[in-house]
């Protein structure tokens, strides 16, 4: 497993070479500079990674990008709980906390290891999370673990979703599935995607 520092490089170089152009450009999204501080408080406490300017509003948003061979699933995911954390105020992980209100989710055109070639995604999606809490909080997306490995539709207006273990013990998370969200609930469920539908 990479080490958070290279975990945050690579999220960092994605966000700035890749992500800026080729989602938020199109959509008119323009980064908000925030200090250091202050950017360190939200991501830790909100589960904010950055802070977007519209015309007419202020968006916050988490985001996750994946290597190239992820490119055969179409959920995104939320870190879920880290009962190993030797701090006990750290068991409950981004879904406990975070208040972002869109989730920004990619699927490069490369390997981690070799990021430097990426150029484009294959898959993107912003994910509306107001709505999805929405769903959370109406028992309309449930999780439940399971020991399943994927989302499915229950009850025929219901999306279960598996709880996911990393092989390291090190978190657990959930993954929502996109295609899910549009099917049941309609495309407003995204504001942008491409290759997810």
């Amino acid at each position: 497993m990479s080490s958070y520092k290279n975990d945050r490089a690579f999220t960092d170089y994605v966000h700035k070479n890749i992500a800026l152009p080729n989602i938020y450009a199109p959509i008119q999204w323009q980064e908000v500079k925030l200090k250091k501080e202050y950017a360190k408080h939200i991501d830790m406490m909100d589960g904010i990674d950055y802070v977007f300017r519209t015309e007419n509003a202020i968006k916050s948003v988490q985001e996750r990008f994946r290597e190239e061979k992820y490119k055969v699933f179409t959920d995104f995911t939320i870190r879920y709980r880290r009962d190993e954390n030797k701090h006990e105020e750290r068991h409950e992980s981004e879904y406990f906390k975070m208040k972002a209100h869109y989730f920004t989710y990619g699927i490069l055109d490369s390997s981690k290891k070799e990021i430097n070639n990426a150029s484009k995604f294959l898959k993107y999606a912003i994910i509306d999370l107001k709505k999805v809490y929405d769903k959370l909080d109406s028992g309309y997306i449930f999780i439940s673990d399971n020991g399943k490995n994927k989302c499915q539709i229950v009850d025929g207006n219901r999306i279960e979703c598996p709880v996911k273990y990393n092989t390291d013990g090190s978190s657990s998370f959930f993954p929502i599935d996109i295609t899910y969200l549009v099917k049941l609930w309609g495309d407003d469920m995204l504001i942008a995607q491409k290759g997810f539908l």
